[in-house]
């Protein structure tokens, strides 16, 4: 049996269902609980969605679909990683938007999968045989990797895990790791052909090196806090005994690997001293005289900064590194790999670079060579990953260049990725982050891309112990290329986790799948149907990690894969998306960043297990908007968990209406899509305005998802869902439905212009050709109205649920399936066509009408209140009004009185002011009752309002009489101010006239 009221096909297949009679057979009341409880279905659902494999895309049979898709791949997260809040707003952006565009009819497609993460797996990896009492290098490398790997199998899916508690609807079947055996040879593969392209090499360079787990980071991986520290002026003895030169540095412990003193030369201070050597403090080894530095001049220095002399230490200094490449100086490692003073035979060997530097200090005070300390503000780089200080540290290191142009012609990576942006092939949400991303490319240096680690994609190079020289290859090699040696050993160290994670986009399509003839990379079928991917939702956090790097190799790579016709691919095609959405950060409730250290992180599973997923999740949409930060509320959650709560409450009154209409025999009879293209003339208002507001409202979500603005999406089915359906609709349709109708009054379906029709059937056939007697036919008169407001109101709902679904996937799955009675038309709602506006008759005039009415309801149940109606006292009224709206109030005269209590309503020829009175734009409203009242209270709450506005009409008839005011002021101000002194002289009047009624005390 399918629904029974209105089938729906998947939105995958739009083929035209034929009518089906369905007979209610279980009440559906039964079937949703009392209480709505998130946790009870949740679980359950989001089983079931991966059980059945409902988002499951198969790769194409042909290597071009020719049906519109949308692609988008998940920022992996990384392995040892749990959810937070960021991420579960990434994630609910990104299931909104593929829901969204799967129930368009797209082929949608959402690619899962996490990052092997190098530094932080091996970091946990490390802790965990600490706790042991071992240590890797006891283990040895393959001892290590395996023991990671098992470490993965068990702990790593874990995010993964919560994903699928949070129903993400992606293609599992899909899901990649970073380093298993389908992207690991292609990593090697991109590594391999960069080399070949001469655009890597190998070469001593000053990097970022973490102490703590000794290796280099990226620049991207270092954060800067400004640090109030010292600097200290030390005396350099001059090496011919004529006097010294004070240098100035906030890193003393350095100067052991001094390899020069330099001046600006331009400083007249020093000109004298350019050329001459001085000693350098400190620095004998084994009793041995202080070794001889030159001065000399460079630009660097800068005449202003302390005594405008500065040492140079090239191997523990990136701007000393370029001062020595400049000068041709050596280059004097000090530290070790974990900060400690490498210097045998130094009084200082073996020390902590700190604890060195406090004794240096010391030593230099003694022997009368520190001339002073002075407290200094300084930027120091801290390591993300550990947060230790960072040592600048020179270090032989691989390197991509991503300014040179490949030994094979075209322009170089960061030159293609450039272009990319700047010819509009890759859009930027918000615009403002395409400036940021030009500015950092264009100012890029060469990538460094080792990492001294075991846990990752080793480097496939080999050294050659017998001349040194270096083999790259895609599989082990046998002998040394240059010398034919076999003594060969790999490269020990592995590739940054960028590195693999920017060529994700096309890796995980099948990249790089060589031709058999000509060994060059060729499509796949998913590569040909799925790439470029449509969008990408991330932070701004990684818009350099990952981003500006998948933009790089993307564009470098797939330019050498043709196109599904064979042509040559354009850069334009070659990008890995066509869009990049960076949201905002998800902070505390006073819009403060979360931080372990302030104690204000919100851990998402917390919030869900008390309040759900889905009102979580339209707790996050709510508050999303392209540029915006969220200041997260559990307050405001609470209130969408009411908001879910008030749904599944009208869900269990559609249902009890449901049953009552079987029980007086009624049965239904579907139609196609849920499309209504027209209504009957004799259509209630209220239902030609509801439809008109799906119409309405399907087309501002619609517009709303594909600007990104999520919020205002979430916020237009929020007024929609449960101001205008719950709040007025279902209350208006409770005048309708009624089910007292003898089941022999048929209504013929030809004449119901209507997709979703509700037929009451005579139970015995016999009797549907008796006369209905006198009192049957005055029942008759009300039942096309009860049949076409129930097929309204559920068909309705039945849309409001669609179109809530990709932002309460789990609410709207439950609530659909009881709908259909456990057999729908598809798995899932979210397999259903998404509501367009074209999908409902628009009716501007029943919407304007329909304000109307309401107005003037609000206005009466206002009135009533101020004049202290009993609640369950109807009260006539009288209205003055102009044609339309007598018209509109009489012919709802129903609805005036289920609404606000309106006894009977009388008609004004003349406009009135009265104490039981109010007035609006469009009409005056006057409610008929009678009270006694407290004379002197009145009389006292009068007295207060006359004077509040005899005070504001003298304030402003102050400015508006102020000749220089009114000379200046801008036209809307002076606007205002007439506008408000007319108002408040209305209210004035008004006032004195009721005073002025009151009987005399």
């Amino acid at each position: 049996m399918t629904n029974r009221f209105l089938t729906h096909e998947p939105a995958t297949a739009y083929q035209r269902l034929t009518p089906v009679d369905a007979t209610l057979k279980t009440p559906m009341s039964q079937e949703l609980p009392k209480a709505y409880d998130p946790s009870v279905i949740e679980q359950r659902w989001a089983e079931y969605w991966v059980k059945e494999h409902l988002f499951d895309v198969p790769t194409p049979e042909t290597t071009h679909a020719a049906k519109k898709k949308f692609t988008i791949l998940l920022p992996p997260p990384n392995v040892t990683g749990r959810l937070h809040m960021g991420h579960m707003l990434n994630q609910a952006e990104m299931d909104i938007l593929t829901r969204w565009h799967r129930m368009r009819g797209e082929t949608a497609l959402w690619v899962p999968g996490t990052d092997h993460a190098g530094i932080a797996t091996q970091m946990m990896v490390e802790r965990q045989l600490k706790e042991e009492g071992k240590t890797r290098q006891e283990l040895g490398r393959a001892a290590f990797v395996k023991k990671v790997w098992t470490w993965r199998d068990i702990y790593g899916g874990a995010i993964l895990d919560q994903m699928k508690r949070l129903g993400a609807s992606v293609d599992w079947s899909r899901e990649y790791f970073t380093m298993d055996d389908r992207l690991s040879p292609a990593v090697n593969e991109a590594f391999v052909r960069l080399y070949e392209q001469g655009l890597i090499y190998r070469g001593a360079y000053i990097v970022n090196w973490d102490p703590s787990i000794q290796t280099a980071v990226s620049d991207l991986e270092v954060e800067h806090e400004e640090r109030v520290g010292k600097i200290y002026h030390i005396r350099y003895p001059l090496a011919d005994g004529s006097g010294s030169i004070v240098i100035a540095t906030t890193r003393p412990e350095t100067m052991l690997g001094d390899v020069a003193v330099a001046v600006n030369p331009t400083d007249e201070r020093y000109l004298a001293l350019q050329g001459k050597l001085v000693r350098l403090p400190l620095s004998g080894i084994n009793n041995a005289p202080d070794r001889e530095i030159p001065i000399l001049a460079d630009d660097w220095a800068k005449p202003e900064f302390g005594t405008g002399a500065v040492k140079v230490t090239p191997a523990h200094d990136a701007n000393d590194f370029a001062i020595g490449q400049r000068h041709n100086l050596p280059n004097l490692t000090i530290l070790d790999e974990t900060a400690h003073v490498l210097l045998p035979g130094s009084p200082y060997h073996g020390l902590d670079r700190y604890v060195a530097r406090e004794k240096i200090v010391a030593d230099l005070e003694a022997l009368g060579l520190l001339v002073e300390i002075k407290e200094h503000t300084n930027s120091i780089g801290i390591s993300q990953r550990t947060g230790v200080v960072i040592e600048p540290r020179l270090s032989q290191q691989w390197f991509l260049a991503v300014n040179k142009t490949p030994n094979t012609g075209g322009d170089s990576i960061a030159a293609k990725a450039i272009a990319a942006v700047d010819k509009g092939h890759i859009k930027f949400t918000p615009d403002q982050y395409r400036k940021t991303y030009d500015e950092w490319m264009k100012n890029i240096y060469d990538w460094c891309i080792s990492r001294q680690l075991w846990w990752g994609h080793r480097i496939p190079a080999w050294y050659c112990k017998a001349c040194s020289a270096i083999t790259v290859a895609r599989t082990t090699p046998t002998h040394c290329t240059t010398c034919n040696s076999t003594d060969l050993v790999q490269e020990t160290d592995v590739l940054d986790t960028w590195f693999s994670s920017g060529l994700l986009p096309f890796t995980v399509f099948g990249w790089p799948n060589p031709n058999a003839d000509t060994g060059m990379p060729d499509l796949t079928p998913d590569l040909a149907t799925f790439y470029p991917t449509d969008l990408l939702v991330t932070g701004f956090d990684i818009l350099f990690f990952w981003v500006a790097r998948m933009v790089m190799l993307g564009t470098h790579f797939m330019l050498d894969v043709p196109m599904p016709d064979g042509s040559n691919r354009t850069l334009a095609d070659a990008v890995p998306f066509r869009e990049v959405y960076i949201h905002g950060l998800v902070r505390d409730a006073n819009r403060e960043k979360m931080s372990k250290t302030k104690g204000n992180v919100i851990n998402p599973i917390d919030i869900i297990e008390r309040f759900g997923t889905d009102a979580v999740r339209f707790t996050l949409a709510s508050m999303a908007s392209p540029g915006t930060d969220i200041a997260f509320s559990e307050a405001r959650t609470e209130g969408y968990r009411a908001f879910a709560n008030k749904i599944w409450n009208a869900a269990r009154f559609l249902f009890m209406n449901v049953d009552r209409a079987r029980e007086a025999g009624y049965n239904m009879t579907m139609r196609d899509s849920g499309v209504v293209p027209s209504l009957p003339d004799d259509t209630p208002l209220e239902t030609r305005w509801i439809f008109s507001r799906l119409s309405a409202v399907s087309a501002e979500v619609d517009r709303a998802l594909a600007d990104y603005r999520f919020d205002e999406a979430a916020n237009a089915i929020y007024q929609f869902f449960w101001g205008e359906f719950c709040d007025w609709y279902l209350e208006l349709a409770k005048l309708r439905l009624n089910f007292g109708v003898p089941p022999e009054a048929v209504i013929p379906s030809e004449t119901m212009n209507h997709e979703a029709v509700i037929l009451s059937e005579a139970k015995n056939p016999e009797e549907a050709n008796a006369s209905p007697s006198a009192k049957e036919l005055s029942a008759t008169e009300t039942n096309p109205v009860t049949a076409l407001t129930l097929a309204s109101l559920v068909g309705v709902f039945e849309s409001a649920l669609r179109l809530l679904s990709p932002f309460m996937p789990f609410l709207t799955e439950e609530i659909w399936h009881a709908l259909y009675e456990g057999k729908p038309p598809a798995k899932s709602i979210a397999l259903t066509r998404y509501p367009q506006a074209t999908d409902f008759p628009a009716d501007p005039v029943a919407e304007s009408a329909m304000k109307t009415l309401q107005e003037l309801i609000v206005t009466v149940r206002g009135l009533r209140k101020e004049l202290g109606v009993p609640e369950k006292e109807a009260t006539p009224i009288t209205i003055h009004a102009g044609n339309r709206v007598l018209a509109l109030a009489d012919a709802n005269a129903d609805v005036l009185a289920k609404m606000s209590r309106v006894q009977a309503v009388e008609f004004a020829s003349e406009p009135f002011t009265a104490s039981n009175a109010r007035s609006t734009a469009e009409f005056d409203v006057a409610i008929i009752y009678e009270r006694q009242i407290d004379v002197a209270a009145e009389r006292e709450r009068l007295t207060k309002d006359l004077a509040k506005y005899e005070k504001g009409l003298a304030s402003a008839d102050k400015q508006l009489n102020n000749e220089t005011f009114m000379s200046k002021a801008p036209a809307h101000i002076v606007d205002g101010l007439r506008k408000q002194h007319a108002e408040t002289k209305v209210l004035h009047d008004k006032t004195k006239a009721a005073l002025d009624s009151l009987p005399s005390a």
